[in-house]
């Protein structure tokens, strides 16, 4: 088993003069299970994509350790899993196509029985033929969660994890985040009370505007 750790200190956020979060500070380690909330606007969705090292922080220090050797952020994406609304989708590719194009793109060697488990896990073995523009919101939604846990990472970071799914969706996101590796890290993010079981502590970034307040 591999021990990761995430260590966030006094990290801020501003878009064009305009706070996002400041003073946030939290550590996570293997097995951790963290859910962040907030108002609409608060910075969840900001504070997920820092996470995933798509955007950057204005100040502060974010750091990912595997075995306490720090990995640099240009190899996040090896160790991370992304589900996101703002996630893109090939419509005119199948879901196997997308998959596929994907661990490319990523620089990842997946095999073709990897993208086929994956899509058997997500329930969408049976469509893997089909183009993507056919699924329904809520298949694009698995097809989003495929795509997150292909390379079986180690942080898992889910941004409105339920969204546009039906009760046997939801079932599915429940067995994914319930059973997700003893070894890696679960950040979810949402308003959705009904989500807060997915996180042993909760994190509001409402608290985070002029706070000196740590977790």
């Amino acid at each position: 088993m591999n021990k990761i750790q995430l260590r966030v200190r006094e990290l801020k956020k501003t878009f064009n003069n305009r706070l996002v979060f400041n003073k946030l500070s939290f550590e996570l380690n293997s097995g951790d299970r963290i859910v962040i909330t907030g108002k609409n606007g608060s910075g969840k969705s900001t504070l997920i994509k820092i996470l995933a090292g798509v955007l950057t922080e204005t100040s502060g220090n974010l750091e990912y350790f595997i075995d306490d050797k720090k990995i640099d952020r240009e190899n996040y994406y090896q160790f991370v899993g992304l589900v996101s609304p703002y996630l893109v989708l090939y419509d005119e590719f199948t879901a196997f196509e997308n998959l596929n194009l994907f661990s490319k793109i990523r620089g990842l060697k997946i095999s073709e029985k990897e993208i086929n488990d994956t899509l058997n896990r997500v329930g969408l073995f049976e469509r893997r033929n089909d183009l993507v523009r056919t699924f329904s919101s809520g298949m694009k939604q698995r097809m989003k969660y495929a795509s997150a846990i292909l390379h079986n990472p180690l942080v898992l970071l889910l941004d409105e994890p339920t969204s546009n799914l039906d009760l046997d969706g939801k079932n599915f996101v429940d067995e994914l985040v319930f059973n997700f590796r003893e070894d890696g890290i679960v950040v979810v993010a949402t308003n959705e009370s009904q989500d807060f079981k997915y996180g042993y502590k909760i994190i509001n970034l409402d608290e985070y505007k002029n706070s000196n307040k740590n977790v």
